[in-house]
């Protein structure tokens, strides 16, 4: 069955940086584009970035020139490196195969405050 694993979270100060991680199982992940979203505290869920399987990046505006979308397929991860965080960063982080909305991981807790 389809697993992800989301880590790498924390507390980091604004202007700070964090690198995520998603770890993936059961399905062929090098052909699939991935997508990390997030849900800020008592808001909707929100798309951040994708990846194809080809490596193609997209970016959600507010992130774009921050945050930096990787994969490894030889790991069947993502990653996504978090620079310059921003208090309106702060949410839960999940990833996601882009067109799939029925598998979910636990996320990962990004607080960005000072």
């Amino acid at each position: 069955q389809v697993q992800l694993v989301e880590s790498g979270g924390g507390l980091v100060q604004p202007g700070g940086s964090l690198r995520l991680s998603c770890l993936t199982s059961g399905f062929t992940f090098k052909n699939y584009a991935m997508s990390w979203v997030r849900q800020a505290p008592g808001k909707g869920l929100e798309w951040v970035s994708d990846i194809t399987a080809s490596g193609n990046t997209d970016y959600e505006d507010s992130v774009r020139g921050r945050f930096t979308i990787t994969r490894d397929n030889n790991k069947n991860s993502i990653y996504l490196q978090m620079n310059d965080l921003k208090p309106g960063d702060t949410a839960v982080y999940y990833c996601k195969e882009k067109n799939d909305n029925r598998h979910w991981g636990e996320g990962t807790v990004v607080t960005v405050s000072s």
